[in-house]
Formats: structure tokens, sequence, C-alpha cells
């Protein structure tokens, strides 16, 4: 792969990327903004994290975008009992055939929903550990892989924490973002009252782009141009969390990737085939908040996290934008 990508390559992949975001916003009322950033996270080649308030539009967020890449959805819903091999599947011996054969499990989808991930034991989150990482199950020492485009939506209520185990760091290191989506506005709301939809399976898109078209412009986002003073830029924001006096711990190496690879897929979506500091500081919060936890943590996990995105805001402040 060359170190610069064409502008045919750019004009088609930003074009893959309008008609995915124009379906979504036909289901997704309200909340543009939201998915612009899922739209990011799909050219990144990463997984997302929505940390909101039940009845919001979470599974309809993940359905919609699987929809509109006609691609394969599943849905697992994270309960204490989950077992991991209710995730990954399962090697059943046949007699007939006399040998073991492995069972697929509801990972193996290209949009992955884990619905309510904290509700799982620790043991069953690390089932996703390296899939998220890999897009491979290993079960019985076979490596199974799980098809691409491969992205998992996982779902957190921020208030419930009653019978839930949050997720560990290695854990939300994994995901590119963490989102909020909100309530919607009033307008966007009575919309969506006077649909006709009951369920999110109900809603019917067609797809805008297909399997092929999703893989190509994950490519070409890793190809957008970023000059060295902006990856001294990203170097410099993540240092500078190492040192904060108000973090527990800084931004791990994974973490600066996945900040360049963002600010790329950002571009891409603009219509640019290089990489600006604005990618980089609109991106910052989204990419590296969940990342981060404070020395001096907060009861209220709500507060904490407003914390830890100021305290993020105050750094990109006062650090010189690269010219």
């Amino acid at each position: 792969m060359s170190d610069f990508v064409s502008g045919q390559a750019v004009s088609d992949a930003k074009k893959t990327l309008d008609r995915l975001r124009t379906a979504m916003r036909r289901t997704i009322k309200g909340k543009d903004e939201v998915v612009d950033q899922v739209l990011v996270c799909l050219g990144a080649g990463g997984h997302v994290l929505i940390e909101d308030l039940p009845g919001v539009g979470k599974t309809t967020l993940a359905y919609s975008l699987a929809r509109s890449m006609d691609c394969a959805f599943s849905r697992i819903q994270f309960t204490s009992d989950l077992l991991p091999s209710d995730v990954t599947g399962v090697s059943i011996y046949d007699e007939l055939e006399k040998r073991f054969i492995f069972k697929k499990g509801p990972v193996f989808a290209n949009v992955v929903l884990a619905d309510e991930i904290n509700r799982a034991t620790p043991k069953t989150q690390s089932a996703l550990l390296e899939v998220m990482d890999r897009a491979k199950v290993t079960v019985d020492g076979e490596p199974h892989d799980v098809g691409a485009p491969f992205m998992v939506f996982a779902t957190q209520n921020p208030v419930d924490y009653e019978g839930t185990f949050p997720l560990p760091e290695s854990q939300m290191d994994r995901f590119l973002m963490r989102l909020h989506m909100g309530y919607p506005k009033e307008a966007d709301e009575l919309d969506i009252l006077r649909s006709a939809h009951t369920a999110y399976d109900a809603i019917t898109l067609e797809a805008a782009a297909d399997r092929d078209q999703v893989r190509h412009l994950r490519e070409v986002a890793r190809q957008v141009f970023i000059e060295e003073s902006v990856l001294a830029y990203i170097l410099k924001i993540v240092g500078a969390t190492r040192t904060d006096s108000e973090f527990k711990a800084g931004i791990s190496v994974r973490g600066g990737l996945a900040l360049k690879h963002a600010a790329q897929a950002r571009a891409l979506l603009l219509g640019r085939d290089f990489v600006i500091p604005e990618d980089v500081q609109e991106l910052v919060v989204p990419v590296l908040a969940h990342r981060l936890s404070l020395l001096r943590q907060s009861p209220d996990p709500l507060e904490e996290r407003r914390s830890v995105a100021a305290a993020l805001r105050r750094i990109v402040g006062s650090l010189p934008v690269p010219v």
C-alpha cells in the first residue's frame, strides 16, 4: 500500500460515508453529531461504547448502521449468568461425523451489539477482548475469523450500577470511542412519536454500501496523510495525561494510536486527504476520556466523566497548536 492516497480513492470513500450518513439519519433523528462519530469509528476500524440512559436509541443506532451497510447484525443481551461460550460459540461432538464441530456464537456478525455489557461477569466480558483486538475467536486452540468489517457496539447504563461489573481498564482501552446520545430535541422526538416503528428490527433501510466498500474506505482512512507536527501534537497530548496530577494513570500507546486513526477517519469523512489539528482536538474527549480515571475518584460516575473531560480540554488548551 502506498504512502499517499489518490484523490479518486478519497472521493470514492467520501461518497460511501455520505451515503451511510444519509441512510442512518433517516432513523436516527436529531443526532447528526453522534452519527458522524459512529462513522469515524467505522472508518478507523474501531469499536464504540455508548454510555447512556435506557430508551434513547442506542440499539437503533447500531441496527441502522448494520442495515445501511447490508451487514449481519447480532444482539447479545449481557446478563450475570451469561457464559463466554454463549458469546463466542462452542465445539460440540458430532456422533455421525465422529468429530467435534464448532458452532459459532452470536459474536460472528459484522455489527455486534453487546447490550448492557457491564451486567456480565468479568470472565464473560473478557470473551470479547481477543475478537475486539484481532477479529478472531480462539476456541479449543483453533482460531476462527469473524469476518470483515467487524464492529462492536457496547452499551451500559451510567446511573444504575446495582448488580453490575465495571469494565476493567484493559477492556475500556479496546473501545475507540465512548459516546453519549442524550435525549432528542422536542421537534425530533415528535417525529419519532409520529413514526409507526415499534421496534428496531422493524426498521427498513436500503443498503447504502456493501462490505467491500466499507473495507475499502477503512484502507483509505489509514492512508490519509498526517504531518509530523500533528503526530507530535498527538504525542504531547498523550504525554501530558501521563504527568498530570489529576489522573491515576496516563493514556496508553494504544490510546495514542486510536487518536491518530480517528483523526484520519474524521478527515476522510470531511473530504480531506490530510489531517489538521482540529481533527485531533474534536476527538480528544470521545477517544481518550474513557481510558482515564481520576486519582481522587468521585462517587458519582457522571460527575467523574465530566471532570475527566474538563481536564482533557484544559490540557488541549494549554498546548501550542501546530501551524
